[in-house]
């Protein structure tokens, strides 16, 4: 035999002026406050989906946007079309001028990222490709039987 569990009074949950003033704090500082001058655009294209990430000079990550959060699903996000929309929607948030490209991954959105990064009229100082090599280091997988 359950007990019955006893029912607090109906009506709408009151939400405090604390909880509102903290849910609206999350929510404006995702897209405002982080204008940047000179910054470095990291671009991570792999075969799967594309993640720009705009810092400053530190290193300090001020704003990313994947193909993911920019609405691609499954096997649209690692189009060249998901890079570009994810690029245009990274620089337009941030407002920057000059900035380095790093260029990461085999993708097949890593040139229409970079297209897209400099046809938005950011002064791109230096492009780099930072895709790790291995120098003889790990094993292999097995190569896969058809």
């Amino acid at each position: 035999m359950t007990k019955a569990i006893p029912r607090t009074k109906k009506g709408p949950r009151r939400i405090s002026s604390i909880r509102l003033r903290r849910i609206a704090a999350r929510l404006s500082s995702r897209k405002s406050e982080r204008k940047i001058l000179k910054g470095i655009i990291h671009i991570q294209a792999s075969f799967n989906n594309t993640i720009i990430t705009v810092t400053d000079l530190e290193g300090q990550v001020v704003f990313w946007s994947s193909a993911g959060t920019c609405g691609f699903k499954s096997s649209r996000k690692a189009t060249p079309y998901a890079g570009q929309r994810t690029a245009v929607d990274a620089i337009r948030t941030v407002g920057m001028r000059r900035a380095e490209v790093m260029v990461k991954g085999a993708g097949k959105a890593r040139e229409a990222a970079l297209r897209a990064i400099s046809r938005s009229g950011v002064r791109l100082s230096c492009i780099r490709d930072v895709t790790p090599m291995p120098h003889n280091g790990c094993r292999p997988p097995k190569k896969r039987r058809v």
